[in-house]
């Protein structure tokens, strides 16, 4: 049956046992169509797609997973290029999969992504999907997480998951990694204003873009600010202490530092088990944000609920309802 793929392309649904002998040898072609099969609305595609997931496993979970965020002008895109280069020069197959809750009109930038992951996006052992958006971050999530774990069946062992949005797209990709690296940009110390405490708080590492050439100095200032701020931060991890450090994409320095850094974090939380105790909590507060965006969505498709919204709203914006009887209203109409 047919399926339409993020940008409105349509393909060939596979049987079951395709997509799973597929996904396994690692096809590309049928590794994409699978991720598409999850990233559906369609009940009947969802159906398929958690068949093959309970299928695939078994063969999940090995892999590193990392999240990359920070703010417009970082150069994650150039860094997630240079550094997942440097990562499939060393043996591994890395995937990359973007989150991006902003981008409601195109559903994803599939060929800006490659644009941008010049050396990546030719590289026989790595894969860059970004996530059709909607603007349903709830629904990027699910997907994205999802297709970690098909990424990982198809024996990708690095997992880089690049938050292209900002505000609650980090903390979403902070529950789906084991470690969190947030960029930030070279300077006096200003953009100490411009990322959210939050932010701070579930970063594992904060490395400094653009180290080079005459940035170099500024980009050591900027990385002793941030240091300081981590100090009154109360780290995420019991047992690790968020490093600050410099890189250069362009001239590929500091990025085995980095790499480094996040191996002795993997070995360090793996020996006293902070990582299997992490994902195991991860997978519970995942089926829970499941239940609600589950709960919302029938919700808002009862009819008697849809028929009740508009005024309901008009009631609740002009002061003519508080905003808790307006819940109750609809939940006396949806049957709760």
């Amino acid at each position: 049956m047919p399926t339409e793929g993020p940008n409105g392309s349509r393909t060939l649904t596979l049987s079951l046992d395709q997509y799973v002998d597929g996904v396994r040898r690692g096809d590309r072609s049928i590794l994409a169509r699978a991720i598409t099969l999850i990233e559906s609305r369609k009940a009947e595609h969802q159906a398929i797609a958690q068949e093959m997931l309970v299928k695939l496993l078994p063969h999940t979970g090995k892999s590193q997973r990392i999240g990359i965020s920070g703010l417009p002008g970082a150069g994650k895109s150039t860094f997630i290029d240079a550094f997942g280069s440097m990562l499939t020069a060393l043996g591994h197959k890395v995937a990359v999969l973007a989150v991006d809750p902003t981008s409601s009109r195109t559903g994803g930038s599939i060929l800006g992504d490659k644009t941008r992951m010049a050396r990546l996006s030719v590289d026989a052992n790595a894969y860059i999907r970004p996530s059709p958006t909607s603007g349903n971050l709830g629904g990027v999530a699910r997907a994205t997480r999802e297709a970690v774990l098909v990424c990982e069946a198809a024996g990708f062992d690095v997992i880089l998951v690049e938050t292209v949005g900002v505000g609650q797209s980090e903390i979403a990709v902070s529950e789906m990694v084991d470690f969190f690296l947030v960029l930030m940009i070279a300077g006096g110390g200003d953009e100490l204003q411009g990322i959210k405490k939050g932010v701070l708080e579930v970063a594992d590492m904060i490395a400094i873009t653009k180290a080079d050439g005459d940035n170099i100095k500024r980009a050591q200032a900027t990385a002793a600010d941030y240091s300081h701020a981590l100090r009154i931060i109360t780290p995420a991890s019991p047992t690790w202490s968020p490093p600050v450090v410099s890189v250069s994409a362009m001239e590929n320095r500091g990025l085995d530092d980095v790499w480094e850094k996040l191996s002795a974090h993997k070995k360090l939380t793996s020996a006293s088990g902070e990582s299997t105790a992490k994902r195991r909590a991860q997978q519970i507060r995942w089926m829970w944000a499941m239940v609600d965006d589950r709960l919302v969505q029938r919700l808002k498709s009862d009819a008697k609920v849809k028929a009740l919204i508009p005024g309901l709203e008009h009631d609740v914006a002009d002061g003519r309802l508080t905003p808790a009887l307006g819940v109750e209203h609809l939940f006396k109409a949806f049957g709760v």
